[in-house]
């Protein structure tokens, strides 16, 4: 699978999210990226920034909270185009997940591990 392809992937994994909950979304910017740290080379997605639920009154001025999904795990672990497509989607909204502030367990409890 191309880069091209791959981005298309988390574009349209994008597009699943809820108008309601999309709409809520503020600050993120999502990326793709080819591989992990070195540190955690199987990790598929990362969310850094402040979750909406942590931001108080301090909060204006801030760098975008940063997703980013990586392609090298994500391909090595999956077998098909359709599981690709389906781990994507999982770690998009598990990475959304954390930016409204859900914790690993709970993301793992809805089904988003």
């Amino acid at each position: 699978m191309t880069r091209s392809d791959f981005e298309l992937l988390v574009s349209e994994a994008l597009d699943l999210i809820p108008q309601e909950l999309a709409r809520n979304m503020d600050n993120v910017a999502v990326f793709v990226e080819d591989e992990p740290p070195s540190s955690d080379p199987d990790l598929l997605g990362l969310y850094e920034g402040v979750a909406l639920t942590e931001r108080g009154d301090t909060y204006a001025g801030m760098l975008p909270d940063r997703i980013t999904i990586y392609m090298g795990p994500t391909l090595r672990m999956c077998h098909t185009r359709e599981e690709v497509v389906e781990e994507v989607a999982i770690t998009v909204v598990h990475e959304i997940g954390h930016h409204f502030g859900i914790s690993d367990d709970r993301l793992h409890e809805l089904g988003w591990g």
